[in-house]
């Protein structure tokens, strides 16, 4: 049974993240975030669920569509936005951007902007972690293109083959930049049973009810500290934005303004709104407070920026490792 605490930071996580990256995309256009950005706004559930149910000694790693996952693994907005800003404040000192974000303190190990790079520093993490007969897990995140690179066969492989404790969760949001995955995979492939049929444990969840995904990964997660094996989760979702950039893209073509509708429509936060309050979990007027609290911590977090002095990069080359 999920206690009252847990429905509110599940809904409390999923709506950071989309407040968060609301304010990127309406600050974009200033010109001042000089790195490219992959929002993730309409994904939001299954990085709250999951980061939730991840224990601080979890480690976890992303891809290009990192901030959802760097958030709900504890992440500092104040340092998100610092660094998208090129502050040596941010958690990347200001020279990763957007797809490069790290937060040791909180065993978030990195994003990267190489589709599936992640993946065998994951796996590996998870070896040393075997190695050191530790009981945690590596939760390695990825998106639907991922499965199309070959080093995505060589570490589920070995991760398999070694029993690691990984699990795979993968956000298939239908598309790699604007191609449907219906363009570039076979006919009627499901990618969790493309996974199954390696030897990993596969699942595939919906993120329609986050509290009910959140149950799922916490016993699952629970299952694989007991017994390290490999598992990989697929979730359908979507993103409500263009691929890269903080914009509308339905004009493009290559996808229908009626598909964002009608996925806007079963919108997970909206749902963990209604359901908070149909099931007398909070009240209409403590959810709205809620919100408000959000935005104004969000806010502030963003004005901090105006604190902080022009970047000078004196120092960069001490941040590059050396041979």
């Amino acid at each position: 049974m999920i206690k009252k605490n847990f429905f509110k930071k599940i809904y409390e996580i999923q709506k950071k993240i989309r407040v968060v990256e609301e304010k990127i995309a309406s600050q974009y256009s200033k010109n001042k975030m000089r790195c490219p950005t992959h929002l993730s706004i309409g994904q939001e559930a299954v990085a709250a669920s999951s980061g939730l149910a991840l224990q601080k000694n979890d480690i976890s790693i992303s891809y290009h569509r990192s901030h959802a996952h760097f958030l709900a693994k504890g992440g500092s907005s104040k340092k998100l936005f610092a660094e998208l800003h090129g502050f040596e404040e941010g958690c990347s000192k200001g020279i990763g951007g957007s797809m490069h974000l790290v937060d040791l303190k909180n065993n978030f190990y990195g994003s990267t902007a190489i589709v599936s790079n992640s993946i065998p520093i994951g796996v590996g993490l998870a070896y040393s972690l075997k190695l050191a007969k530790k009981k945690n897990l590596v939760c390695i995140y990825i998106g639907d293109a991922a499965v199309e690179e070959g080093v995505f066969f060589e570490s589920i492989n070995f991760s398999i083959l070694k029993k690691l404790p990984v699990i795979f969760i993968c956000e298939n949001n239908f598309y790699s930049v604007y191609t449907h995955i219906k363009d570039r995979q076979p006919e009627k492939r499901k990618i969790y049973k493309l996974a199954s049929a390696m030897g990993a444990t596969s699942h595939l969840f919906t993120q329609d009810n986050p509290f009910k995904l959140f149950k799922k990964f916490d016993e699952l997660f629970k299952k694989i500290r007991k017994n390290p094996k490999t598992h990989f989760v697929e979730v359908e979702t979507y993103r409500y934005l263009e691929h890269c950039g903080p914009n509308d893209d339905t004009l493009l073509g290559y996808r229908k303004l009626q598909d964002v509708k009608k996925w806007k429509k079963k919108d997970p936060i909206d749902f963990s709104k209604k359901y908070l309050i149909k099931n007398k979990i909070f009240k209409i007027s403590q959810i709205n407070n809620l919100d408000k609290k959000i935005t104004n911590f969000v806010d502030k977090d963003f004005n901090y920026l105006n604190k902080l002095k022009k970047p000078q990069f004196k120092n960069i080359s001490k941040l590059v490792y050396k041979r």
